[in-house]
């Protein structure tokens, strides 16, 4: 038997206290901030359009938080950019993944069908109502919208890396559909070239299962940036503002 087959207890490490150290520790400018929201379409969180879908409690959950936090960011002069996974049909047809090729994905078995997998369609074609931005995260003129990620990476093949360092931007917030995929290869990317890296855990799920989002929090904290609350990640902002004199009315 394979080990992924065997049985085995597994000792969860408790890290809370370098974690809690690490996060007293972390300061981002503002100014110097993205948001970068990973694949937040309708593919993913509407439950009548979506392709794949997210968990329907858990997309609620992450719209809400979405939608609190792009608010605060925007207000305080936060670059939001949002990328948004659009394929042709060959190119689904003919996908580069070898996993597609011997039965596709496994997701979350608390997973719900909607209306568009009952109708066969396939996911965020070119063109398609599932490559839409969710209309809870109220995109402006002012915001990024990258439409030719292809991958789980939402660097390779576009211009994200290009644009935020015109910007000049040093840290990412990361938040989006799945956690352990899309938005943790985005914190590798990120890390690689040297971001400071926050996963916004009220903002990110996974249609995988709620165990490889957890898993994704951790290995993010624990190998790659910080994971914050919105809560924190606002602190974290008015802290700066306060310590630089540069506060928001």
């Amino acid at each position: 038997m394979s080990e992924l087959g065997k049985k085995r207890d597994v000792h969860v490490e408790d890290h809370s206290i370098g974690l809690a150290t690490m996060k007293e520790a972390l300061e981002f400018d503002p100014k110097k901030t993205a948001i970068l929201t990973v694949d937040m379409h309708r593919g993913h969180l509407d439950m009548v359009n979506a392709t794949m879908p997210a968990l329907p409690e858990e997309a609620t959950r992450v719209l809400d938080g979405a939608s609190d936090f792009l608010k605060f960011a925007r207000l305080h002069e936060m670059k939001v950019y949002h990328v948004v996974l659009t394929m042709r049909e060959h190119e689904m047809a003919d996908s580069l993944n070898p996993r597609h090729a011997v039965g596709g994905v496994t997701f979350s078995e608390n997973t719900v069908p909607t209306e568009a997998q009952e109708q066969g369609l396939l996911h965020n074609i070119e063109g398609s109502v599932q490559t839409e931005v969710m209309p809870e995260l109220d995109r402006q003129p002012e915001d990024y919208l990258l439409t030719n990620k292809k991958t789980l990476s939402c660097f390779i093949g576009t211009e994200l890396e290009w644009s935020l360092k015109r910007n000049g931007i040093d840290t990412l917030l990361i938040m989006g559909i799945n956690t352990n995929t899309c938005c943790q290869n985005a914190a590798f990317d990120a890390f690689n070239y040297g971001y400071k890296v926050v996963l916004l855990s009220d903002c990110v799920s996974s249609m995988y299962g709620l165990d490889l989002h957890q898993f994704a929090l951790e290995n993010v904290a624990r190998c790659l940036g910080w994971v914050l609350t919105n809560d924190e990640a606002k602190q974290k902002v008015i802290d700066y503002e306060h310590r630089h004199h540069n506060v928001i009315q």
